[in-house]
């Protein structure tokens, strides 16, 4: 008897885990439930155990299958709360602060992955006063599996909005979320699902990529794990000793006693720059490795002593910064903005130095210009630009580039997406492209594949699919002309013909020298425009004007559009820009061009036969100011298109 006895406690002891009924991380204390609809809970239980659900004042049962899975259907359920959800089986879980609202699936590349912290110092007034309950996030870890598609994310949980936590959210979706929420009153749902620099791709089942058979070879290849440790192995080592050369080459640190960044070094014999600038374009020439720079500056009384940002617009690659000797900060790649904060006490009335320490690891080195460049102290600003001292440091061979295996195709839908095809969503916006400009042809049936790839995956329906459109980038030209990223906006646009789809133009908010540009307010409002529409049935104008058809008119061609609203006008009042012709030659030239109220005529002296009109038909169409009177701009187009 007494055998028995520890037999059974051995079994209770050995084998509690596989009575305990578990729950996907997404099933988790401050969920949200998409309303409206049939709400799919699920989980994991002992094979043939009974499970139960209360919730909202109803009870739902199911017995979990064999191999231990269950689910349970909830439906009609009403927004609001917050609600206690009841799960019974072996054992009894108790979830918290449930809300019924909506859920959008937010995915992407890095401008859907930027988190609100990388635009705070914009945004002041917008995270202060962003506490909201009723608005959730979720970020889904970044991983990637070219294997099997996962049931359950690696980690992560819901997180309610407020000025602390909204540092984390993406910020586009957060301000897509505010906009909703202040429309509607329900509570908002964000499941981010985004990683910067991923390619369509990379976000495709394997069924979808049978279409693109280059795409799923690579994804085959990627799922020998011994090739991935071997490809990490030899970039990291590759990586670790370009860095260890690096510093044991670099002469600003050769001596200890003596650094580079210490502010009684004598620099007498150091070269000028004017700075913001890339060095390529100087007479230091296009070398890779260190180059330090230092400049002197006058501090007035009314800033010493105080707290104080240093900003550098962005450098290129990485930078180390220094205020009189003392360490303030240092990012180690390029895109993000530097913003650092100087102690108080640090800077003094008179002369301070400044010292930045730039690795370029290939390419161009340098400060990216056009962006501040100032030290801030209570309101006050002094300007940092100008000549600065500088001196190499060391001279290296390009690094090599790294394998970006987790943007292979396949990786993430496996990883990021698969984890979430049973929760109920109201919709998806959808920001990417960037990594698949230079293939905008494979884009126009990739782009289409993918949105029908997860709506046949979530198994509801044309659920609504809401995206950016890229905004305007790099150097504007002054003459007509093409580019990569004009021919992408094309292609996404064509997507369009989909069901349920939407475009938030974003022409007029991007930055010629940031591929992250720092508006994202503004590209959230015009998505949560797209949803009213597409997603809540409002009778309302949501997008920018498209073109839809060219009529010539002797000389002069007469367009129409789509999305015209209740009229068009210029956005800064004065004549039509960005627009060009052509005749049976097709060299386009600059045309001029008038609003008849929802039409333009456009026309060129010189061109009696025009055949095709473009509009902002360029990476960056400066200038480009056609728009709604809803205040929407309209997207770039070319009538001839190939």
């Amino acid at each position: 008897m007494r055998l028995q006895r520890m037999i059974i406690w051995l079994v209770v002891l050995i084998s509690p885990a596989l009575a305990v009924v578990r729950l996907p991380r997404l099933i988790s204390d401050g969920m949200v439930l998409q309303r409206d609809t049939r709400v799919v809970l699920w989980g994991w239980a002992d094979a043939q155990e009974p499970v139960s659900v209360q919730f909202m004042d109803s009870l739902y049962t199911t017995t979990a299958d064999d191999h231990g899975d269950w689910q349970i259907v909830l439906s009609n359920l009403r927004p609001g709360g917050p609600h206690d959800l009841i799960i019974k089986a072996g054992n009894t879980l108790t979830l918290r602060d449930v809300l019924v609202g909506d859920v959008w699936v937010c995915s992407g590349q890095s401008n859907m992955e930027l988190p609100m912290r990388r635009v705070a110092w914009k945004y002041p007034r917008e995270i202060a006063a962003c506490e909201n309950a009723n608005i959730r996030h979720f970020a889904v870890p970044q991983r990637y599996d070219f294997k099997t598609p996962q049931a359950d994310v690696f980690a992560g949980n819901w997180t309610s909005a407020n000025p602390a936590t909204v540092l984390d959210f993406s910020a586009t979706a957060y301000f897509f979320a505010a906009e909703l929420y202040a429309k509607y009153k329900v509570p908002i749902g964000l499941i981010n699902a985004s990683l910067g620099g991923s390619p369509a791709e990379a976000w495709m089942s394997a069924e979808a990529l049978k279409q693109f058979p280059v795409h799923l070879q690579e994804a085959q290849r990627f799922q020998d794990d011994a090739l991935i440790a071997g490809i990490e192995n030899a970039d990291r080592a590759r990586n670790d000793a370009w860095y260890r050369l690096l510093r044991q080459k670099d002469e600003g640190y050769k001596n200890p006693q003596l650094p580079w960044s210490d502010p009684s070094l004598c620099t007498d014999s150091w070269e000028s720059m004017s700075i913001p600038n890339y060095w390529s374009h100087t007479e230091l020439g296009p070398v890779n490795g260190v180059v330090w720079f230092r400049k002197k500056v006058i501090i007035p009384a009314v800033m010493a002593g105080k707290p104080a940002q240093l900003i550098l617009g962005r450098i290129v690659d990485a930078d180390s910064c220094f205020v009189n000797g003392l360490f303030v900060g240092a990012v180690s790649y390029q895109y993000p903005p530097r913003r650092y904060d100087i102690p108080p006490g640090l800077l003094r009335e008179g002369e301070n130095i400044l010292v930045v320490r730039v690795i370029s690891n290939a390419g161009a080195g340098g400060f990216v210009p056009d962006k501040a460049y100032q030290i801030i102290a209570d309101g006050d600003t002094l300007d940092v630009t100008g000549i600065w001292q500088y001196r190499r440091g060391a001279v290296m061979e390009p690094l090599a580039s790294q394998t970006f295996i987790r943007w292979k195709p396949l990786g993430l839908f496996n990883a990021m997406i698969a984890p979430l095809l049973k929760v109920r969503i109201r919709g998806v916006i959808w920001y990417q492209g960037e990594s698949n400009t230079g293939r905008s042809q494979e884009y126009r049936t990739l782009f289409p594949a993918l949105i029908r790839d997860w709506r046949s995956h979530w198994n509801q329906g044309d659920f609504p699919f809401l995206f950016v459109q890229l905004p305007n980038f790099m150097e504007p030209q002054n003459r007509p002309g093409d580019g990569g990223w004009v021919r992408f906006r094309e292609a996404q646009a064509q997507a369009l013909a989909l069901p349920n789809t939407a475009m938030a133009v974003a022409i007029d908010l991007g930055e010629w020298n940031d591929v992250h540009p720092l508006n994202k307010k503004d590209v959230g409002m015009r998505l949560a425009l797209a949803a009213r529409r597409v997603a809540y049935g409002e009778n309302i104008v949501h997008a920018g004007p498209l073109f839809k058809s060219m009529r010539r008119k002797g000389n002069k061609l007469v367009l129409t559009f789509d999305h015209a609203g209740s009229g068009l006008m210029t956005m800064d009042g004065g004549p039509l820009k960005h627009f060009a012709i052509a005749g049976a030659d097709k060299n386009f030239v600059w045309a001029k061009a008038r609003i008849d109220k929802k039409r333009v005529v456009v026309w060129a002296d010189g061109v009696k036969k025009p055949v095709a009109v473009r509009y902002a038909w360029a990476d960056n169409p400066q200038g480009a100011n056609l728009y709604n009177k809803e205040g929407l701009p309209a997207a770039p187009f070319r009538s001839d298109g190939d």
